[in-house]
């Protein structure tokens, strides 16, 4: 196992997730195949967001593809980068928008696993803030040789921050976010909890009423369903005006919206969703990335998917050129993941099984031909279909590998070709909704 080098800490939670059928929080770098151009294309658009401008791309892919995978890998590729990044899962619960505050919901969500280098678990706000703050302060000790004790060191300090202020006044709503900004920098000045927790209250969209939040910190507006995005933009902004690269938002299980039920509702969260991408294309968010991830009826069917919008359709349509060219194309709005080959199934599972070794502390024994029997034996029994998306098969090899680890007695050709194994399905079935499918994505 001298190749690899991965802590304890990484490798069991690579372990658990894979074998509990999630896609693991950290240490997706390790077991990365087969997603080279579609990686590259990503971080493509970091340098160009990096740069002020915005960037969205459709992550689009049958069950158990890989979407999940690729959006875990960019987020960990970005904070590494110098970004902020935020994360949310969509859910009936949490939409684009709704009637029923689904949409600020899915915005909570968003700032709940707020993250950065330093803070990569989640919850980075304050640190955000704070980090800003303390380097603000150096600043002017490093400019005026003040001390922080010192009469006239605040007011340095909220100078320089309402330079940055300035920045974001001009966008919808920037006047009171700007107002919010500074109320934490006072609460924070003068140790008032109260204050500075009103501030986190409102920038994570907790207030409820405008009238409670103009009594907590002085402002008439609150961030709502039909707001929430206008913040996304403001924030994005704002954290690149502070020294970070910018804001990169992850939204996956975009399936949800094609599950909508009423079509009124459906569309209004397609039309929110169209506004985020018109946005992004003409340039009118900076330093703002949006990576949607979906399934291929999310994006293409005619009757319930964004394909039933002509504005959609013209948008995010493949080109016939290639098709006829038989080639993927990965510069446009939408990367669609091809099925992995068997050689980068191979490559993954004996990647898999070092790690499992490594973290156990055994030798790791099986050969690239018992790894090519276990896949040969998937597509005999479920066909060569079910090997191209890697979700199921991973979490079956998984449970290969603690079974032979805790039974040592068993050998591996007798367990695989018994008569009694048979591989978990992926996908849909013949007489099975795909709309009812809980999706794994490796």
């Amino acid at each position: 196992m001298a190749k690899l080098k991965i802590s304890k800490k990484i490798s069991t939670a690579l372990i658990n997730s894979l074998g509990a059928g999630v896609v693991p929080r950290v240490g997706v770098e390790y077991i990365a195949v087969g997603r080279e151009q579609e990686l590259k294309s990503l971080l493509q658009n970091l340098d160009d967001i990096a740069e002020g401008v915005a960037a969205f791309r459709f992550i689009i892919g049958n069950y158990g593809s890989g979407k999940s995978f690729l959006l875990q890998l960019i987020r960990n590729r970005a904070m590494e980068q110098g970004f902020v990044v935020a994360d949310a899962d969509l859910s009936p619960e949490r939409r684009l928008a709704g009637s029923n505050h689904e949409g600020v919901a899915t915005y909570r969500e968003l700032m709940s696993h707020l993250a950065t280098k330093t803070r990569p678990d989640g919850g980075a706000l304050v640190s955000i803030l704070e980090g800003w703050i303390n380097k603000i302060q150096q600043e002017v000790v490093k400019e005026t040789e003040m001390r922080p004790n010192d009469d006239g060191f605040d007011d340095k300090v909220e100078s320089k921050i309402r330079e940055v202020v300035q920045y974001i006044e001009d966008l919808v709503h920037g006047f009171d976010f700007g107002s919010v900004i500074i109320a934490y920098w006072r609460g924070y000045r003068m140790d008032d909890d109260n204050l500075k927790n009103a501030a986190m209250r409102w920038l994570r969209g907790e207030f409820t009423t405008k009238v409670e939040a103009k009594a907590a910190l002085g402002v008439r507006v609150i961030i709502d369903d039909d707001s929430w995005y206008d913040y996304i933009k403001m924030f994005a902004k704002f954290v690149a005006e502070i020294g970070y690269k910018g804001l990169l938002i992850l939204v996956d299980e975009a399936v949800h919206l094609y599950q909508i039920s009423t079509t009124v509702t459906r569309e209004k969260n397609y039309n929110r969703l169209l506004a985020m991408f018109n946005d992004t294309m003409q340039c009118k968010a900076e330093h703002l990335g949006i990576v949607v991830g979906g399934t291929t009826k999310f994006l293409e069917d005619p009757k319930r998917g964004l394909f039933a919008d002509q504005a959609w359709q013209r948008r995010t349509k493949e080109s016939r050129f290639v098709a006829q060219a038989n080639v993927q194309e990965h510069l446009g709005p939408v990367i669609r993941l091809n099925p992995l080959s068997e050689g980068e199934i191979l490559t993954l599972l004996q990647r898999l099984a070092e790690i499992h070794a490594l973290n156990f502390g055994y030798e790791q024994t099986l050969t690239n031909r018992e790894l090519k029997e276990f896949v040969q034996e998937i597509i005999n029994r479920l066909g060569a279909e079910a090997l191209l998306t890697p979700g199921e098969i991973v979490r079956d090899f998984m449970s290969v590998l603690n079974i032979l680890h805790q039974n040592p007695g068993i050998v591996f050709g007798e367990l695989i070709h018994g008569s009694k194994f048979k591989p978990t399905a992926m996908g849909k079935d013949a007489d099975v909704d795909e709309d009812g499918v809980a999706e794994f994505s490796l």
